[in-house]
């Protein structure tokens, strides 16, 4: 039985809820986990006065209901465990996790995933801004994990993405995997300008609109990548939609960025 927090403020105002994971609240009781410590703007007020509290905290799982448009920091953190949110997730959701699975069946806020290392983050919904990509000022992305999101995404999703997936069932803005530095991003739908700008290494992997790519990426060949199927598999097994049309695909294949090496690499489908 999961832990389950209800939502039942009415505010305008953020509510953060950093720290809030299922390995901080293993082991307490409610009346314990009430009166952990949240954000509410720029005061504390305890968990319980915004969120009711039910269910069993020692079997890892906590489940989010209520309007968590305006509640940010999700599982932000977390190493182990799994987080259901049903309905929308805030800002910086999944940020810096290490392990573990947050599932929202709504949409989702900016900075999803943002720098995580590991674990898995699953959006049925879209997402915002900057998507699995570093906090400005930062060298590095995220390093590792997996980032499914079923619907739209904003622009630069996998800014400087060190290591890991990120998957997008519909289209992403502008500028996605901008100065990527490996990893894999998958697009089945369209993008904005400036696809993979800066891309030192790694993979963008274009299945809908043909973009138009800077002029500092060079045409490398024609075919069907091996590695494409094994990864639009792998994301089908994650409950990514994939349709079967795409697992037979022919690629262009573009080599670039030449201003940051060229050893980057843009799929873009026939």
């Amino acid at each position: 039985m999961a832990l389950l927090l209800r939502y039942r403020a009415e505010t305008s105002i953020p509510v953060e809820v950093e720290g809030l994971v299922p390995e901080a609240v293993r082991g307490k009781s409610l009346h314990q986990i009430e009166e952990l410590p949240l954000f509410y703007g720029n005061r504390s007020l305890p968990l319980g006065e915004l969120f009711s509290v039910s269910g069993d905290p020692s079997d890892l799982r906590i489940d989010f209901e209520g309007d968590l448009a305006g509640v940010h920091w999700m599982g932000a953190k977390m190493t182990c465990g799994i987080i259901r949110v049903a309905g929308p997730a805030g800002r910086h959701t999944g940020s810096e996790m290490r392990g573990g699975e947050i599932h929202v069946e709504g949409d989702a806020g900016d900075w999803l995933g943002a720098e995580m290392h590991g674990g898995l983050i699953h959006v049925r919904g879209r997402a915002g801004d900057l998507a699995g990509s570093a906090y400005r000022g930062s060298a590095r992305g995220m390093t590792g994990g997996t980032i499914l999101i079923g619907g739209d995404a904003g622009g630069e999703v996998g800014h400087s993405m060190r290591r890991g997936l990120i998957a997008v069932g519909g289209s992403v803005g502008d500028c996605p995997a901008v100065n990527m530095i490996a990893g894999s991003l998958f697009v089945t739908g369209g993008c904005g300008v400036r696809p993979a700008a800066g891309m030192r290494r790694g993979s963008l992997v274009l299945l809908g609109d043909k973009p138009t790519l800077l002029p500092t990426f060079r045409p490398a060949g024609y075919g069907r990548p091996v590695f494409s199927r094994v990864y639009l598999l792998h994301l089908r097994g994650r409950g990514f939609a994939v349709p079967d049309e795409l697992l037979k695909a022919d690629y262009a294949l573009y080599h670039g960025d030449l201003l940051a090496g060229g050893r980057g690499e843009v799929l873009i489908r026939d």
